[in-house]
């Protein structure tokens, strides 16, 4: 069972936690929550969704030579309305993503938004265990808000 738990907001990012059997593997950032999709602002609702290999969006282009022994295609999650082309990958910053989960090792808070560090070394890690889910046919992945932290303007709500 793979699932993508939010547990803080900030100005104009969520940070989540990634469980892979039950076990934390690394920390997730998206964009804000928000009721209403806004195109490249918005992360994913809630549900369950479908997870699959990418092998011809753009973004192979890019990883395949930087991570030729570990990439087989982009991790995709599916199935989402109104959303495309939504995959689990590096970068650090809300402003890095639109509407994609970015993975960190650990996290920071500035100017009251959150930023993952360490985000290669978290996908490294986190890449194969969800290859192998994907390859065993454990191809879903259940997103849930428990948001427990929200900021407005660097102060707790």
């Amino acid at each position: 069972m793979i699932r993508i738990i939010r547990v803080a907001e900030g100005k104009n990012s969520t940070l989540s936690h990634l469980y892979v059997d039950g076990l934390f593997r690394c920390y997730l950032l998206e964009d804000s929550i928000r009721e209403e999709k806004i195109q490249g602002l918005t992360c994913i609702p809630e549900g369950e969704y479908g997870l699959s290999l990418n092998h011809w969006a753009g973004m192979n282009a890019k990883y395949a030579p930087k991570y030729p022994k570990l990439h087989a295609g982009m991790i995709e999650i599916t199935e989402i309305p109104n959303y495309q082309l939504v995959f689990i990958h590096i970068g650090n910053y809300h402003t890095q993503t639109a509407g994609c989960p970015l993975t960190g090792s650990y996290w920071q808070r500035l100017d009251g938004d959150y930023q993952v560090m360490g985000s290669e070394n978290a996908y490294r890690q986190v890449y194969p265990l969800l290859l192998g889910q994907i390859g065993k046919g454990d191809n879903r992945v259940i997103v849930e808000n428990r948001i427990k932290e929200t900021w407005a303007d660097g102060n707790r709500i």
